[in-house]
Parts: structure tokens; C-alpha cells; sequence
């Protein structure tokens, strides 16, 4: 497709979106603009974008697309702004926000207006971010949500997925208020329990000094999204408050019933009730990629010597498979080994789990 691509934001999410249309539609020239001039002069020395935008009113006055890549608060003031402005007619706007319904109500000046806006959100990540980390992989079969409204043009959607061919993601249309549930359930009300599971083991830590040293185990892993932007989670949490105080007073009962249960040492009742949690988990898709960005571990259990992860890496080096992160594990109460080794991506942990597995032998696990 040939035309105009105004991106407004261009940090991890943006600049994927940026580099997948430039590889899928090589005539399209994309337009880049940032609130952080140094994202903005970044990234266009990257190649990312073809051309900079100082401000808002100059990449969007001719744009065939615009996509709104922001933290959700700044997407509604984006769109109020856009709003003001003289656009040209067939424009279509997007946005990649992780809510929906205050967006697309925020979004309904633009549609009084003629022009198309529908609700987007790729649902995918990275442990890193900024338009350095960008990759045009980032959202490859990973689910990708829009929420038009019913009297959205059919036209104009089919458009948008086109000029999106190139995430290699999976469309799904969901109604807003169905999509800020889905990811309330899945995504905002886990990062609330892993920052509230965080939260009491620094309380407890102020007693209890050797908290801190086992957190280094499996605790670290179930609450790694609790390092997520503050800024970020603290405006989706605002945005999605109603999804996210009827999950609450779920969660509420739902502890009550386990308190219930304890108190009366009633042993079948746990039994099941972390059984069905098992087979629930366990019949989750593996490769699936969900609203939480995955992150490819894989455990090695090494013999804890001087220069043991040396020889590891040298090993992965050797076969040119890069590693994002690497860790000896102190606490072991599961099975899994004392090293742990991430991975951007689950072909680079296969490839990493038969290297060693050929060097060594060493016992390896995913943990799955």
C-alpha cells in the first residue's frame, strides 16, 4: 500500500508498528513524532521513521493512517487534540492502548467528525523498551485487538488490517468493554496482585532479614511483572477501575473460600481446589502469546563452580544464540535448576536448550 503514516509515540510498540508496515508496504512513508525529541532524532536515525514531525498538526494533516502508540492517559489527549485539527478525508486512526472504553469514548469527536477510529491493542512486549528495542518479530503470532463500532466502515477496517499485515499478528474484534475485561482478568488485575504480593514481603522484610535473600527464587519469577512502568499501570488501573474493583471483590471471596478451607483442614477440598488450578494451567496454550509478554526461560541445573557460567555462554556464543538475561538461583524449592537464562524469543530457548544439552551433560528444563 502506498500513503501517509503518522505515528504518534515511538517506543517499543511504535516503532514495531514502524518497522512492520515499512517491510510490508516498502512505498509507504511513515512519519514519526515524539513528546521525547531524543526518541524522535533516535529513531530516525535508526530508520525506523522516513521523516520527523515537530508537531502533531504537521504529520497529521496528510496522513492516510495515524496510530496512536502512548501510554493510555496521553492517547486521549492525543485524540482530543487530533480532534481540533483539519484531516484529510478517508483517514483511518488507531490507537495501541491496553484499555478501550475510555478511549473509544474519547475517540467519538473524531467519529462526529467523519472520520474512521478504531480501538487497537497488540498484545504484545518486551522486557525492554524505548525505539532502540524495537523489532519488526514484536507481534508475530502473537493477538492483536480492534474494537470498531458497529456502524465502523467495513472498508475502512479491512484497510487498517492491511496496513497492519505486517505484524503477522492475529486479528480478533472484540466490543470495548469486553476487551478492558479480557485483559482486566489476564493482565491488569495480575500486575495488581504481583505489585500487593511484592508489597507484603517488604513489610515483611523489615522483621525478617532473610526475605529478601529467598525472594531470589521462584517469588522473583511469579512477580516479575511487578516491575512494570509505575507511571504506566498506575493510568491503566485508573483507566479499567471498574473491571478492576468487581475483580477485587472476587478475589475476596475466593480467598475467603480458601481461608474457609484451611480452617476446617479440610483436605480434599485443597486437593481439588489446586487440582482443577493445575489442569486449568496446564491445558493453556504454551506458545501462545497472551497480554503479558512472555519471557523464554530456560533452567539449567549446573554444579555451582567457579567459571560454570562462563562455559555456558561460550557455549551459546559459539552458536550465536543471544541470551537477554542470566541469573544463578539461590533458593530451589522447586525442581527447576540453580541457573536460569532468558530469552527474547522461544526458538532462541530450543536452540539454547540443544546446545547445551549437545556440550554438556547438564539436566535442562523450561519450567513449563
Amino acid at each position: 500500500m502506498k500513503g501517509r503514516v503518522f505515528i504518534i509515540g515511538l517506543g517499543l510498540i511504535g516503532g514495531s508498528l514502524a518497522l512492520c508496515i515499512k517491510a510490508e508496504h516498502p512505498k509507504a512513508k511513515i512519519i514519526g513524532y515524539d513528546i521525547n525529541k531524543k526518541q524522535t532524532r533516535l529513531a530516525a536515525m535508526l530508520g525506523v521513521v522516513d521523516e520527523v514531525a515537530e508537531e502533531i498538526e504537521t504529520g497529521a494533516a496528510e496522513a492516510d493512517l495515524i496510530l496512536i502508540a502512548t501510554p493510555v492517559k496521553k492517547i486521549e489527549t492525543m485524540i482530543e487534540q487530533l480532534c481540533h485539527l483539519s484531516l484529510k478525508q478517508g483517514v483511518i486512526i488507531s490507537d495501541a492502548g491496553s484499555t478501550k472504553v475510555e478511549i473509544v469514548k474519547k475517540a467519538a469527536c473524531l467519529r462526529d467528525k467523519g472520520y474512521t477510529f478504531v480501538g487497537g491493542h497488540p498484545m504484545a512486549g518486551s522486557h525492554k523498551s524505548g525505539v532502540q528495542a524495537a523489532k519488526s518479530i514484536l507481534f508475530e503470532n502473537a493477538f492483536y485487538l480492534l474494537t470498531p463500532e458497529t456502524d465502523t466502515d467495513p472498508e475502512a477496517l479491512e484497510s487498517l488490517k492491511m496496513w497492519l499485515k505486517g505484524t503477522k499478528a492475529r486479528f480478533l474484534q472484540v466490543h470495548p468493554a469486553e476487551h478492558d475485561y479480557l485483559t482486566g482478568v489476564i493482565s491488569h488485575f495480575p500486575h495488581v496482585i504481583a505489585a500487593s504480593l511484592v508489597h507484603q514481603a517488604e513489610r515483611t522484610s523489615r522483621t525478617q532479614s532473610l526475605v529478601t535473600r529467598l525472594a531470589a527464587g521462584g517469588f522473583r519469577d511469579i512477580t516479575r511483572i511487578a516491575s512494570s512502568s509505575p507511571h504506566m499501570w498506575k493510568d491503566i488501573s485508573l483507566h479499567n477501575k471498574d473491571v478492576l474493583l468487581q475483580l477485587f471483590t472476587d478475589w475476596q471471596e475466593e480467598m475467603a473460600r480458601v481461608a474457609n478451607m484451611l480452617r476446617a483442614e479440610n483436605e480434599e477440598a485443597l486437593l481439588q481446589y489446586f487440582s482443577r488450578a493445575k489442569q486449568f494451567r496446564d491445558e493453556m496454550p504454551v506458545k501462545e502469546k497472551g497480554a503479558i509478554p512472555a519471557f523464554y526461560d530456560l533452567f539449567v541445573d549446573v554444579p555451582d563452580y567457579p567459571g560454570v557460567i562462563s562455559e555456558i555462554t561460550g557455549y551459546l556464543a559459539k552458536e550465536k544464540i543471544n541470551l537477554t538475561n542470566i541469573r544463578i538461583r539461590e533458593t530451589r524449592e522447586e525442581v527447576y535448576g540453580i541457573l536460569v537464562i532468558s530469552f527474547q524469543t522461544e526458538e532462541d530457548r530450543e536452540r539454547a536448550e540443544q546446545c547445551i544439552r549437545h556440550y554438556t551433560n547438564y539436566e535442562t528444563s523450561t519450567g513449563i
